[in-house]
């Protein structure tokens, strides 16, 4: 019979298993959390108070900045205090907000590049008409949107993650909480939980990376066509290359991780490649 109790809490068993690396990585990752809020926060000051830069462009940018410094401070701060604690317990209703936000702000974030995408196709492909189209109104309401959509995708998860029957094991094998961790403790049927996931959150992650492409790809076929001018392309190009190298950074890590079946063996390389997204990539956006 499986040994069944009412979990209050979670112990984080944090990046490594490795006791000695958390000396070296405590002061690594503190300086890239610096080096986060410090450049995104720069960025959102300036786009907030110079009225030249008031365009769709710098608009998401500054949508984005937001989203790096909120998405890294979900989990880094409670990532830099268990390295020298000997109490890394999180509260199940903490464990739960911290799924929450997580899958908040990374989902928003997910879908909000590849509206900046689709803001360089129309800066790009109808620069006449790009003032009208994406006109500041627009652009307000399709913010609200992507912030709404990823609200109630975390919520899902949230709740149904709530919902569920843990095991004795409260050991989370992760630096923070996150649905597959949370679904190797649970006992009973995961079936639906593993669905959503797959389903939802993969469809979230997918549709919007392939949009992505889709718009570099009208771009390049569109200025070709245009153009036959290999320097004219390059210049085009160059002013999307920033934000292509963002996308690449942030899918490729979101989409190895959650379009995979949650397994035991899989674990270990979830909380090192979530490193890459939670960690180095919205530090990494203020500098490309």
């Amino acid at each position: 019979m499986v040994n069944q109790t009412t979990v209050t809490a979670f112990i984080l068993l944090g990046v490594t298993d490795i006791k000695e690396l958390e000396s070296f990585l405590f002061p690594v990752f503190l300086t890239i959390y610096f080096v986060n809020v410090a450049g995104n926060g720069a960025i959102l000051r300036v786009v907030i108070f110079d009225s030249r830069l008031h365009l769709p462009m710098y608009f998401f940018l500054g949508n984005l900045s937001c989203l790096d410094i909120s998405f890294s401070t979900v989990t880094l701060p409670k990532m830099l205090g268990n390295f020298f604690s000997t109490d890394k317990t999180i509260s199940f209703f903490g464990c739960i907000s911290q799924l929450h936000f997580f899958h908040f702000l990374g989902s928003t974030e997910a879908i909000l590049l590849a509206v900046m995408a689709f803001d360089r196709l129309m800066a790009i492909c109808k620069p006449l008409h790009y003032p009208v189209i994406m006109n500041p109104q627009l652009c307000a309401k399709i913010a609200v949107t992507i912030w709404t959509i990823g609200f109630f995708h975390a919520l899902m998860h949230s709740v149904m993650t709530s919902r569920l029957t843990f095991c004795a094991s409260n050991q989370i094998h992760h630096f923070f909480c996150d649905v597959k961790p949370l679904l190797e403790l649970a006992c009973g049927n995961t079936e639906l939980n593993q669905w959503l996931l797959s389903a939802v959150t993969g469809t979230i992650a997918m549709g919007p990376f392939f949009l992505t492409l889709l718009s570099y790809l009208y771009i390049i076929i569109y200025l070709f066509l245009k153009t036959h001018s290999c320097s004219m392309l390059h210049k085009a190009l160059s002013t999307c290359a920033s934000h292509f190298m963002v996308v690449f950074l942030f899918y490729a890590p979101v989409l190895f991780i959650y379009i995979r079946p949650a397994s035991g063996s899989s674990l270990d390389q979830d909380r090192v490649i979530a490193v890459m997204y939670t960690v180095l990539t919205p530090a990494l956006n203020p500098l490309i």
